[in-house]
């Protein structure tokens, strides 16, 4: 097919490090992408083959994901017919890519439409690419810090993801660089629980508040984070999410 694709892997030394196995991270990529209607792109018959679809529905509770149906309907009928589907798209510029096995025709909404299994993994590169969500500017969430010789510094947190969080601070009460790392931090999550993590710089700028006084903004990366330290700070951004989505529908 002259209009085809490519299909690749990456070139990376190790995929291992790109491979997601959480089921609820992979979930969350899932509906990420179906809240963006990113195109995706479905390869079978070895490679040979591919059509255009999209995410519709992620559905955990059956362990399936509903995919839209094909424009060409041939296609359509050999992708059923097909044991292996490669499926590749992009979440925010990161390319994401799963297998799955065996699709179904199934009916939904009243229109037809592929299921398939859940993925058991995901590959997605650049996995420093996670979804970063806001925190709340009124009682913001903190990180608590400990310092040598001094009592533990509590820091406002202004974002987070499941690959770390921002943190703003004064330079009188905290000094930080690139590189530097800190063990045994703990976030409190509301509703949730602690998460207990180590954490290392990797940037830090200064920055002007609203009110005009200078404060500084840091990046941390979340080092040897525990799965299920990783399930807390995922249930705390599904919260978060779906309160703020409740908000907007009002």
């Amino acid at each position: 097919m002259a209009n085809q694709p490519p299909l690749k892997t990456e070139a990376v030394p190790d995929l291992s490090n790109y491979t997601i196995h959480s089921r609820m991270e992979i979930i969350y990529i899932l509906r990420a992408l179906q809240h963006k209607n990113e195109l995706v792109t479905a390869y079978f018959n070895q490679g040979q083959d591919f059509l255009l679809t999209s995410i519709i529905d992620v559905d955990p509770e059956n362990g399936m994901v509903i995919f839209d149906y094909g424009a060409n309907e041939l296609l359509n009928k050999r992708i059923l017919e097909s044991d292996k589907i490669i499926l590749v798209t992009t979440q925010d510029k990161v390319k994401v890519q799963f297998t799955t096995g065996r699709m179904h025709r199934i009916e939904y909404l009243g229109r037809p439409a592929f299921s398939a299994p859940l993925p058991g993994d995901l590959l997605k590169l650049q996995r420093r690419e996670y979804y970063r969500l806001t925190t709340p500017v009124i009682n913001p969430i903190k990180c608590s810090i400990p310092q040598s010789g001094k009592a533990r510094l509590d820091v406002a947190i202004a974002d987070i993801s499941l690959g770390g969080i921002a943190i703003t601070h004064y330079q009188e009460y905290l000094r930080l660089e690139i590189g530097d790392s800190f063990d045994a931090c703990r976030i409190q999550l509301p509703s949730i629980g602690t998460v207990t993590t180590n954490l290392e710089i990797r940037n830090e700028q200064e920055i002007t508040m609203k009110n005009g006084t200078q404060n500084h903004r840091a990046g941390c990366m979340f080092v040897d984070l525990h799965p299920s330290q990783q399930a807390m700070i995922q249930r705390y951004i599904i919260k978060l999410d779906r309160e703020r989505r409740s908000i907007l529908a009002e």
